[in-house]
């Protein structure tokens, strides 16, 4: 297997890095990361024990075969230059939000470059990741990056045009689950459940019903009839749920996020 680099030492690049080896696909040793900041080597260094960390970014590119940008979009351009010279013999895998593959290629001086957009489920084999491929990628790259993501969770290929609704609504989707879930434990609190229940509860809740959306392939609407009795409690759950605009507030959501997404590559 490819020895594999970060440039930023970042959640995403932790996640990414312990979900490959959790699979069993890089070696720890196998694995360089590189970040400024002290604390993020160390927090790297400590969820992937044999990995290299380091903060000179300028001899990554000589020591890996493929280069995980896993810096912030505003911060893209001046890590690529702190990498010095690029050479064709090295696979750039982009996990920025925004930043196209256009001006990638403009940064780099390379077109061996594909674009990735994970989430951090990740870290337990469990990510939602989309791919597409800049012109100079040749076809063992792009089945090598859906080895390594595929192995981390679900991979769908993309047009590029679409990346940023990927990230609008898988990667930063998450969140609104987490919220969700934090929401309804706080919930199940209010109504006499103890704390740890609760959560336990609500977390099992949202993990099963989407385990049901993936496994029956049955429309969300057609379960979610399943489950509303007439007169019973869970319609009257839901009436609740429309009255607070819970799925405008889903649905606005997911716009506003690809709309920052589309104003970060225009930035």
């Amino acid at each position: 297997m490819s020895k594999i680099g970060f440039l930023g030492a970042g959640q995403m690049a932790q996640a990414l890095a312990s979900g490959f080896v959790r699979a069993d696909l890089v070696h720890p040793a196998d694995i360089v990361a590189v970040d400024p900041f002290p604390a993020a080597q160390t927090s790297f260094a400590s969820l992937v024990p044999g990995a290299a960390v380091s903060d000179k970014a300028a001899s990554l590119a000589t020591e890996v075969d493929v280069i995980f940008l896993a810096v912030k979009p505003q911060m893209m351009q001046g890590a690529i230059a702190g990498l010095g010279k690029i050479g064709g013999d090295v696979l750039l895998v982009s996990i920025a939000a925004g930043t196209s593959l256009a001006k990638l290629t403009e940064w780099t001086r390379t077109d061996r470059i594909i674009r990735v957009m994970p989430n951090t489920p990740c870290l337990i084999g469990e990510s939602a990741s989309a791919v597409c491929t800049g012109s100079g990628a040749t076809a063992e790259d792009a089945a090598l990056i859906e080895q390594l993501m595929s192995a981390v969770g679900v991979v769908r290929k993309v047009d590029e045009k679409l990346m940023d609704a990927v990230t609008g609504l898988s990667g930063s989707g998450p969140a609104y689950v987490y919220v969700m879930i934090e929401a309804l434990a706080d919930a199940g609190v209010r109504v006499g459940l103890p704390r740890d229940a609760a959560l336990q509860l609500a977390a099992q809740t949202v993990r099963g019903a989407a385990g049901m959306v993936l496994e029956t392939g049955d429309h969300p609407g057609v379960l979610k009839d399943r489950v509303a009795s007439p007169g019973g409690t869970t319609i009257a759950g839901l009436q609740a749920l429309e009255a607070g605009r819970f799925r405008a507030a889903a649905y606005d959501a997911v716009v506003a996020a690809t709309a920052r997404s589309q104003e970060l590559g225009a930035e």
